[in-house]
């Protein structure tokens, strides 16, 4: 049979179609992905003087390694006066209290030492959170200090050895660093929302305690499944387009 010659430019356009649908796809999909690795708190607001529940959402970013050690520090410029965390199968809780440099004078009393480290260990291979899953971490702290923000710097360890800290502060910009810290925000407005003491009350979410899960599958926030569909809606069209091109290619060959 008469085989047809395929034009260069055609076959250019071809693969260009079909890398772009790729790019698209990875372009829309790291950036969600990445995002939601963050160790984060929530609700990132609380009123003053109040007890909130605070649950830390920790994924493993590693695709080798698990993670085995989580250490979350707490403020001693405007301490807690009392911590509490929820149990989380098959892991080991330490809370550290230390006496404060500074002594804190409230209304009832003067604070010399408050608690200022909590340390979460895996007990077994099996409570380790793998590669591809997350783990909830709850606490109960107050009362809540009277300032602008706190922050929560939280270190993560691997099985491998390597150690991640989530201690790095977000500029008035609101660009958000590598390696954020988990901020609470009390009498400062959150990047994007409005202070919970704003209005004089507490986040809802503060007072109901959060029941932390075995580690499960990350699944992401509902913003970032949407920018996944997205991408990959953008990805497959942009494939499909490609796949029709080629097919026209073979077509005329015959």
């Amino acid at each position: 049979m008469h085989q047809q010659h395929i034009p260069s430019t055609v076959r250019r356009t071809t693969a260009r179609t079909a890398a772009a649908g790729a790019a698209t796809l990875l372009a829309v999909l790291a950036p969600a992905a990445a995002a939601q690795a963050h160790v984060r708190v929530t609700p990132t607001t609380a009123a003053p003087g109040s007890y909130a529940t605070l649950t830390f959402k920790v994924p493993t970013e590693s695709a080798t390694a698990s993670t085995d050690r989580l250490v979350l520090t707490l403020p001693t410029d405007h301490p807690f006066g009392s911590v509490s965390y929820q149990p989380v199968p098959g892991w080991s809780v330490q809370v550290t209290t230390s006496k404060l440099a500074t002594p804190i004078k409230t209304d009832d009393a003067t604070i010399t030492e408050a608690p200022t480290r909590i340390t979460w260990t895996a007990s077994t291979s099996a409570a380790r959170i793998a590669p591809g899953q997350f783990q909830t971490f709850a606490i109960s702290v107050g009362p809540v200090p009277d300032v602008g923000s706190l922050k929560l710097s939280a270190q993560q360890t691997y099985t491998d050895g390597s150690v991640v800290n989530w201690d790095e502060s977000t500029p008035s910009s609101g660009a958000e660093p590598e390696h954020p810290a988990p901020m609470l925000y009390i009498k400062s407005a959150p990047p994007g929302g409005s202070a919970a003491s704003a209005t004089g009350a507490a986040d809802p979410a503060a007072t109901v305690a959060a029941a932390p899960r075995q580690a499960t599958t990350a699944s992401g926030d509902s913003s970032g499944q949407w920018l996944g569909v997205a991408g990959i809606g953008v990805g497959a069209v942009a494939l499909v387009v490609a796949a029709y091109a080629l097919t026209r290619i073979r077509s005329a060959k015959a």
